[in-house]
């Protein structure tokens, strides 16, 4: 082991007895497990956030299998380089299984024609691929190759699995052995907090926190609360604005602006807004939600929304989120209404796709001399000149007499 390598990169597990975390999927009783115990791996896709484990997952699977192991990077990787891995593992003398496992680190950012160029070889065997990726596969990866391999869903680790970790990492030889550490096992926690689910976070905040403190009289290195927050800096956020959590995150906001959810609200707004979220289409989705959860329960919601997008525009950030935060708020605390949403689509599904009729000659327009004697407008009460203003005549076409659209007391069944 060169102990000039990071520290994260020395702390990879060799097996699956080192491996920490991901039970779900990684269990004594898991299929994956008895798979790379027994060799017997098939294609897979690893999904999951920034140093959850999918690329020590492969090295433990490397030391595991028999099989010829091939690593590419698809940042730097092309055809070439899959066609150079795909010839070694046909290779009998080189490779008398005729098989590779090849793992391809980013194979979302593999194009379409990259990844059909490992279809043939995936399906014939020759490659039992293992992709991992930062982005939803279902997305990402080609149809035919998501088909062909089983989809594991890593998240993102415990609190207590990078406390394990680090604490390993005192005392293993790769790790920081080699150094006279003391550090309380507060300040440990703290790291492993703020990492928010990422260990190489958690493992370079803590090799910097000791490579750039000084020993003590007592032949320590000291780690403090403090040294330890100025390597780590503030939480990671698992935020990226154009990948899943984008849309996990703007879901969770607009789904607890409908459930009146307040703190809920202010908590996904403030990630969206830690994010680097575009503070319009924010905005924008509070309109939304106005208009389509609140609706006429309270109209004023919509002009409240409305007001603070146009706020928004013109004011810009940091001020912005504290507008976002008065029309978020306003609507979740609103009460709640979907019958405009509800009766405009089944209006809209009327008019698609039913004979719906004629508008009724009364109500229709007749802005020319002697339309009348054709029978436009012809007979059309003027409701302002009635009690209430309001007067009984026919507006839906007689196809449509009778049905019902905006249902103000629409109750939901159940």
């Amino acid at each position: 082991m060169d102990l000039n390598e990071p520290l994260a990169y020395r702390m990879k597990p060799k097996t699956l007895e080192d491996y920490i975390g991901q039970e779900h999927i990684l269990g004594q009783d898991k299929i994956l497990y008895r798979t790379i115990k027994a060799d017997r791996l098939s294609s897979i896709i690893l999904w999951g956030p920034p140093g959850c484990g999918k690329t020590s997952l492969a090295k433990v699977i490397s030391n595991t299998t028999k099989y010829k192991f091939t690593k590419i990077n698809a940042v730097t990787a092309g055809i070439g380089d899959i066609k150079n891995a795909i010839e070694e593992a046909q290779n009998s003398l080189l490779n008398p299984s005729g098989k590779c496992i090849l793992f391809i680190d980013e194979i979302h950012r593999f194009n379409k024609l990259q990844q059909d160029a490992l279809l043939p070889y995936v399906e014939n065997g020759t490659v039992i691929l293992i992709g991992a990726t930062t982005e939803n596969p279902y997305f990402e990866v080609n149809k035919a190759l998501i088909s062909r391999s089983m989809v594991f869903h890593l998240n993102p680790l415990t609190e207590d699995n990078i406390y394990e970790i680090l604490k390993k990492s005192l005392t293993a030889e790769e790790g920081l052995k080699n150094y006279n550490i003391k550090i309380e096992e507060e300040t440990l926690r703290k790291i492993a907090e703020v990492s928010n689910g990422d260990v190489r976070t958690a493992l370079n905040g803590l090799e910097v926190a000791v490579l750039t403190t000084q020993m003590d009289k007592d032949g320590y290195i000291h780690i403090t609360n403090e040294i330890a927050a100025d390597c780590v800096q503030s939480r990671k956020a698992i935020f990226d604005k154009k990948g899943d959590s984008h849309y996990d995150n703007i879901s969770a906001f607009i789904k607890s602006m409908r459930g009146s959810d307040p703190d809920a609200t202010l908590f996904y707004l403030a990630r969206a807004i830690n994010g680097g979220e575009d503070p319009v289409f924010i905005a924008r989705r509070i309109v939304i939600a106005a208009s389509e959860d609140v609706g006429m329960a309270n109209p004023n919601a919509l002009v409240v929304a409305t007001s603070a997008m146009q706020a928004v525009n013109m004011i810009g950030m940091p001020e912005a989120r504290i507008i976002l935060a008065e029309a978020a708020t306003y609507v979740a605390t609103s009460p709640k209404s979907n019958a405009t949403y509800l009766g405009i689509d089944r209006a809209l599904s009327d008019v698609q796709n039913k004979d719906t009729g004629q508008i009724p000659m009364h109500i229709r327009n007749a802005p020319a001399e002697g339309m009348e004697k054709e029978g436009y407008g012809v007979g059309y009460k003027y409701p302002h000149d009635y009690p209430n203003h309001q007067v009984e005549q026919q507006y839906l076409p007689d196809k449509m007499l009778g049905t019902k659209y905006y249902i103000k007391d629409e109750t939901i069944p159940e």
